[in-house]
């Protein structure tokens, strides 16, 4: 793109960011349009030019050849890809002093290993960034313009500021644009905004310049949709400059970080590598010192001991684990996208969560009715007509609500001051249309009163819809022939805010009768109102009027005048019942839980409170303090604020920016278009599966397949289990790979003839002895007290809390117990080879099969830390007991059937080696249970908890 594709509207010195503060008129003149003619083909031909086509446009990413070329990277690959090399160079050296080609078997097997790694890496990372393409789907390819002062077709791509767009119910929005003139426009926003209703939108309105973007009722947005009305709008911004622009910007500059997984496997490398050549050094140095003519011998020694501290099986296994923990996360609604989250979720230590739909079950329901001598809680759940009207708190009201004037004409009022509709599919209560509206109707079926009955009684004639700035609507009804009179055949129900619709009321409703309102009774309306909101309560205020004929269109202000009270309605989208008890969960587990919210502070206080998010007193941030605070500001504060209301869904980027820097590992929700930017910055971005937009889930770890607080609490919990058997594993084969390091060493120190593992075996031990095992130990079940613990910091390394000690001391046992075996054999069939029957290198063999054997006895023993083998149920992991049989005769082949013999250089053993290899493997076995009753003791000795 050229430089002169950067010269846009919004960064011109004349032109503002800020157009909903101009009149329609003005921002016409600045961008040197003309709102009948349009631009001129010539002049639309060289914005085209000078702005860019109107498009999104990505930053170039890694392509898929720098993926696969990063895997080779790896510090643990790139010593095995050199100890490849090394052993093929002396199988050439071999081939030519031996004057016959020898296979470099050793050499293929790595660099197969290698690649195979290599693959798997590459696998794991090439997932496509899918989530600028979903931006780009919001755009629609065709807009309607006018150039030339005639209507065109053209390429959404080929708007440019200035262009005339013409707009009409069911379009798609392609640019940002100031309103000129609309009728009845209605434009759903939510893509962008998160918010589900339709924006009313108004041409003639001047906002403040601090109008949010959801308030800015004179302006359109690219991505958006027309769901009623027209309207001609002047294009203002293009591609990258449009909102949808800016949060396409904002995905691109979020840097993925490196999840704890991958920061520790980088940690355990480093470590690895570094030893493995530290140990190599000293075995070829101090044994060249020793002995000179050791060193071809000591090179050998030192391919198989790298090769050794090398856990080849390990980057598979940690794939298969995660996977395995997808899967299981998908049974609990949680449906993982990027297979280190699932890791990552059991280091969460802060949820940041949506109210609505998430932690509510985004079902309005009414919890409380009150009129000028009726005040009622209503019982019954969700959308169900069923529940009663307990008056005071104690008694069911009694006298039937026909005969509560009162409290039947609002409830009337309810019904027919409505566009949804209440319907039961699939046994179950639902709502087609607004919540608010669906609670209403539902209210009054507890009354007794049906939608279809009511609209057949009151036909509607004409209505005043809902806008933002009279904030009510009303309608106009037929009068029933036993109540209408010839002076009023019509009835107007209106409905909305409390405040602005009893300013326009001059009676109310007491009994049958309509009396005078008074100050005191306007004072105690505004009391029960504050009472109700004060818990969290939406409240609505009904009214009526008895009309003599239907009031003219757009008379609104005049008509809605000398209105009779009717009463108060408050409802609550209600908390999810299960979220009570996650949020305790959470707690317990050390997880902070934060809820972010568009709605008022009251509500969402009232909801975290009765969650437990918040307690009583607790400060509460909303996004007009916030928008006033320093990003240095909002750090110090967020560790001290759990509930964040009147937020907007770009405030929630900045929330998640602060608590990072304070440490905490971030899980946050978001469903909208602009929560796509926080949802990629978090450590866990989580997208709701019912309501998310395609943005949102691209730019996910997880998606909640049931929009559910509480299931991000058990996708935690498997998190959790999946990276404490991934710890589990680690011990189990780095313990194995320490054991066969310092037994390959101890040979030529003890002037044991020739290497006792070749580099084709120790492949062998670390790809199938360890790793099968290893895999049925990844699916080994979480025990209870996994969420009664806080959460394992992120920046631990991974030989933390004992388990680099572990593996350093039964990686030392193994060794001892194994050169002890080794100095012993050695000597027995240099001695014993009855005939020549016995080859005198099945010493070797022995090592090889002891180390396999004693890697199934620590299998056994290491499903605990604290518990017996003989305590466990062998049925909770039954694939342990199966792996553990496998591998075993897998073993055994490998000794006793000539191909397999052959290719891995095996010697058959006889029966009795063959035990005298199993009694001393069976030592790691009794050693590690005998550690577990050392712990008991030592515990109860001291009156102290074990580690569990």
């Amino acid at each position: 793109m050229s430089s002169s594709h950067l010269s846009h509207p919004a960064s011109d010195p004349g032109h503002p960011t800020s157009w909903h503060i101009l009149d329609a008129e003005k921002a016409v003149i600045l961008l040197n349009s003309d709102r009948t003619e349009g631009l001129t083909l010539a002049q639309a031909a060289e914005r085209l030019q000078q702005y860019g086509p109107n498009e999104l446009i990505e930053t170039k990413g890694r392509s898929s050849l720098e993926i696969l070329w990063d895997q080779f990277k790896n510090i643990m690959l790139l010593m095995l890809i050199a100890v490849a090399i090394i052993s093929a160079v002396l199988d050439v050296q071999e081939s030519l002093a031996s004057g016959q080609f020898v296979f470099p078997k050793d050499a293929a097997a790595i660099f197969l290993v290698v690649l195979l790694n290599g693959i798997l890496g590459y696998v794991q990372e090439s997932g496509a960034e899918k989530a600028l393409a979903a931006l780009k789907n919001l755009a629609s390819s065709k807009v309607r313009v006018i150039r030339d002062g005639r209507p065109l077709e053209v390429d959404a791509k080929e708007l440019v500021p200035g262009d005339i767009m013409l707009l009409e119910a069911g379009v798609k929005i392609s640019a940002d644009g100031r309103i000129l003139e609309e009728a009845n426009l209605q434009v759903r926003e939510a893509a962008l905004t998160g918010e589900a209703h339709a924006v009313s939108k108004q041409a003639n309105q001047l906002l403040p310049a601090d109008a949010p973007l959801g308030d800015r009722t004179n302006l359109v947005y690219s991505g958006t949709e027309v769901v009623q009305g027209r309207a001609t709008v002047l294009v203002t911004e293009t591609g990258m400059h449009t909102e949808l622009g800016k949060i396409a910007s904002a995905l691109q500059s979020v840097e993925t970080e490196p999840t704890p997984l991958q920061k520790r496997m980088g940690q355990l490398g480093n470590a690895l590598v570094t030893g493995a050549l530290i140990l190599v050094a000293i075995v070829i140095i101090g044994g060249t010192l020793f002995n000179p003519s050791l060193f071809q011998e000591l090179v050998k020694v030192s391919l198989s001991m790298a090769v050794a501290v090398v856990p080849e099986g390990l980057p598979a296994v940690i794939t298969v684990t995660l996977a395995l923990g997808t899967q299981r996360m998908v049974k609990r609604q949680a449906l993982i996208r990027k297979l280190p989250a699932v890791e990552t979720l059991g280091s969460v230590t802060t949820i940041c969560s949506d109210k609505t739909g998430t932690l509510t079950q985004n079902k309005m329901v009414v919890q409380a009715v009150h009129t000028a001598s009726c005040s009622a809680r209503v019982t019954g759940e969700g959308y169900s007509p069923e529940g009663e009207f307990v008056a005071d708190g104690e008694l069911a009201i009694s006298v039937p609500i026909k005969d509560l004037a009162e409290l039947q004409l609002l409830m009337q009022a309810c019904v027919l001051c409505n566009d949804a509709v209440l319907q039961k599919e699939y046994g179950e209560w639902a709502i087609l249309g607004d919540p608010t509206e669906g609670a209403l109707l539902a209210v009054a079926g507890k009354a007794g009163l049906r939608k279809d009955d009511l609209d057949y009684q009151f036909p509607r004639v004409a209505e005043f819809p809902f806008s933002s700035e009279r904030k009510r609507m009303s309608v106009m009804v037929k009068n029933t022939p036993d109540n209408r009179s010839e002076l009023f055949p019509f009835l107007m129900f209106t409905k909305g805010s409390p405040e602005l619709t009893l300013e326009r009321c001059q009676y109310i409703q007491i009994g049958t009768q309509q009396v005078e309102i008074t100050e005191a009774m306007r004072s105690q309306i505004l009391e029960q109102n504050n009472q109700l909101a004060s818990h969290g309560l939406r409240v609505l205020g009904f009214a009526m009027k008895s009309l003599r004929e239907l009031p003219p269109e757009a008379s609104e202000d005049v008509s809605e005048a000398d209105l009779i009270w009717l009463g108060l309605v408050g409802m609550l989208d209600a908390p999810r019942p299960e979220v009570r008890d996650a949020v305790a969960k959470c707690r317990a587990a050390g997880i902070r839980p934060v809820m972010i919210t568009g709605d008022h502070q009251l509500t969402a206080q009232a909801i975290a409170e009765d969650l437990g998010i918040a307690k009583p007193g607790d400060g509460i941030l909303t996004g007009q303090q916030l928008e006033k605070l320093s990003q240095s500001e909002l750090q110090s504060q967020v560790e001290h604020i759990s509930v964040y209301a009147r937020v907007s869904p770009e405030h929630k980027l900045r929330i998640v920016q602060a608590l990072q820097h304070e440490g905490e590992i971030i899980a946050m929700t978001g469903d909208g278009v602009n929560d796509a930017p926080a949802l990629k910055q978090a450590d866990i971005g989580v997208a709701m599966g019912i309501t998310g937009t395609d943005v949102s889930k691209e730019a996910s770890d997880m998606v909640l397949l049931d929009d559910n607080f509480a299931t991000i609490v058990s996708a935690v919990e498997e998190g959790r289990v999946v990276y404490t058997n991934i710890r589990r594993f680690i011990r189990y084969i780095l313990g194995s790979n320490i054991g066969e390091v310092l037994t390959i060493a101890a040979a030529p120190l003890l002037g044991l003839g020739g290497v006792p593992l070749s580099p084709l075996q120790i492949l062998w031990m670390n790809l199938v002895t360890d790793g099968i095992p290893a895999l049925a130990l990844a699916v080994e079940p979480g025990r209870p007290i996994v969420m009664q613990q806080p959460p394992k910091n992120p920046k631990e390394n991974i030989f933390a809390r004992g388990l680099g000690a572990y593996m350093i001391r039964i990686g030392v046992i193994l060794a001892i117990v194994t050169i002890a075996m080794m100095a012993w054999a050695y000597n027995f069939t240099q001695q014993n080879t009855f005939g020549g029957t016995l080859d005198p290198d099945r010493w070797k063999t022995m090592v090889f099969t002891t180390l396999c054997l004693a890697q199934m006895g620590h299998a056994l023993a290491i499903r605990s830390n604290t518990r017996l083998f003989a305590e466990i149920n062998p049925l909770t992991n039954p694939y342990l007991l199966v792996s553990v049989v496998v591998t075993s005769i897998l073993q055994l082949l490998l000794i006793y059937i000539p191909p397999l013999q052959k290719f891995f250089g095996t010697h058959i053993l006889s029966w009795q080696e063959l035990l005298i290899c199993i009694g001393f493997s069976a030592i790691i076995f009794i050693w590690i249970e005998a550690e577990k009753l050392l712990l008991r003791w030592f515990s109860r000795r001291n009156k102290v908890g074990y580690p569990q």
